[in-house]
């Protein structure tokens, strides 16, 4: 969805603030008549306004052209935020006061269980629009509340992978073939640290094995099914063990000094991408459109992308289309939402920006089955992303994951940065989420 990714990055893409309109002819429609009450010139014509964050890629996949094309008396008009953190709290200021919402909004999953469990109402219900079962058996769940109501359909999934440099690897002495990489951290996160300290030893000057030992940290917790919250929905990530080995992994990471400390989306680390002084980057499907952007040419062809280090599939991120209830157009908003989370246009977002499909419909798809990213070295995304998202637990999701796992990497990132003491960094954000959960 997505490219954000928050803070501590839950889900999504980071892209420029911009409104986009697609479509010139749409524009001129819009533009040249007026509005009534409805949404509705005195033709017909409508708009629907789709409310993001990060990168989508329906305009790099021109689906929004496409379906005024297939429907020409619909426009639609993307309204993106850049950050989904400053996303989310305008979304639910507007749940709340009834006014400002757009016809189609997304949702990350780090917020969806808190949206399904307080806001559900405001939302139109998708379960007699969509088939739940066309996607992967865990995504639709996970928009799914307690009376049945559906409130959202999946866009993308993030399964796990590991993006590297092979140029750097190279001159470090490491592997570079992606299957050689990929043995080189069978055994887990564990074994991607020792490959970082063999990187430490011969580095290129200037450069690092990661961008964010929180990033991994998120990678680690994301392979498992419990991660903050139990099953019975109250908070446990003081005695989570994915927290417990995310959190040891990364102030062991710290403490070795194998990060470049960077909070991932800043401006530093863009700017890092670009000169080129990050090895591997913790890589969820979404990521390497992300990396792609940042990079620039001169570095197509000298990154690469392995199978995620370990034996256990991981999923890092993904988001929902939903309509509101309170929208002028419901029943067109919904139309809208069903075709472009069906298998042909989830493929080509994956074509056009690499953000995994959720609908299961789209891995048989040439454009996914077949897919390879030229700028990584031709990487079969395709096979690597579907065989990690067969296996991909059904973690339980909370109300406040998305302020637990914001929480928990900054003070990992104060560790890298500030070189905070790990016990005072657990101290600050325990007193933190717990404040935040009240």
């Amino acid at each position: 969805m997505r490219i954000t990714r928050t803070g501590g990055g839950h889900g999504r893409r980071t892209a420029t603030l911009a409104t986009t309109v697609l479509t010139a002819s749409a524009l001129l429609l819009t533009g040249c008549s007026s509005d009534d009450s409805d949404g509705s010139d005195a033709n017909g014509n409508i708009t629907l306004t789709v409310a993001d964050f990060g990168q989508f890629g329906y305009k790099e996949a021109g689906l929004f052209a496409k379906y005024h094309e297939l429907h020409p008396k619909i426009t639609v008009k993307e309204e993106t935020t850049a950050n989904e953190q400053d996303y989310y709290p305008k979304l639910l200021q507007q749940l709340n006061t009834g006014s400002g919402l757009a016809d189609v909004t997304g949702i990350e999953v780090g917020r969806i269980k808190e949206v399904v469990d307080t806001q559900s109402g405001k939302f139109a219900d998708l379960s007699k629009t969509i088939n739940v079962n066309d996607w992967v058996s865990w995504k639709e769940k996970q928009a799914t509340a307690k009376d049945g109501t559906v409130i959202g359909a999946g866009t993308d999934i993030g399964p796990m992978s590991l993006c590297y440099r092979k140029d750097l690897f190279e001159k470090a002495g490491l592997p570079t073939d992606r299957e050689a990489v990929a043995k080189a951290v069978a055994g887990g996160w564990e074994d991607y640290l020792k490959l970082g300290e063999q990187y430490k030893k011969k580095a290129p000057s200037g450069t690092y094995f990661m961008d964010s030992a929180s990033a991994m940290y998120n990678a680690v917790v994301s392979s498992s099914a419990q991660q903050y919250y139990d099953t019975d929905g109250k908070p446990a990530y003081k005695d989570s063990q994915s927290v417990k080995q995310g959190w040891g992994l990364a102030a062991e990471a710290a403490d070795k000094k194998l990060s470049q400390g960077l909070p991932q989306f800043t401006d530093a680390w863009n700017a890092a991408l670009r000169k080129g002084t990050v090895a591997t980057v913790a890589c969820p499907a979404w990521m390497a459109g992300q990396i792609s952007i940042n990079s620039g040419d001169s570095f197509k062809g000298k990154w690469d992308i392995s199978r995620a280090p370990g034996s256990t599939a991981a999923n890092w991120g993904g988001s929902f289309l939903a309509v509101p209830k309170s929208g002028k157009h419901v029943k067109e908003a919904t139309e809208l939402v069903k075709w472009l989370t069906a298998p042909e246009q989830q493929a080509a977002v994956f074509k056009a920006i690499g953000v995994f499909p959720s609908n299961k419909g789209a891995y048989e798809l040439a454009d996914v089955k077949n897919a390879k990213l030229p700028y990584f070295s031709d990487a079969p995304i395709g096979q690597i992303y579907a065989e990690e998202a067969k296996s991909i637990p059904e973690a339980v999701l909370g109300a406040k994951d998305g302020v637990i796992k914001d929480t928990i990497s900054t003070q990992i990132n104060n560790m890298e940065r500030r070189g905070t003491k790990p016990a005072d960094a657990w101290k600050a954000a325990t007193e933190s989420i717990d404040k935040a959960l009240g």
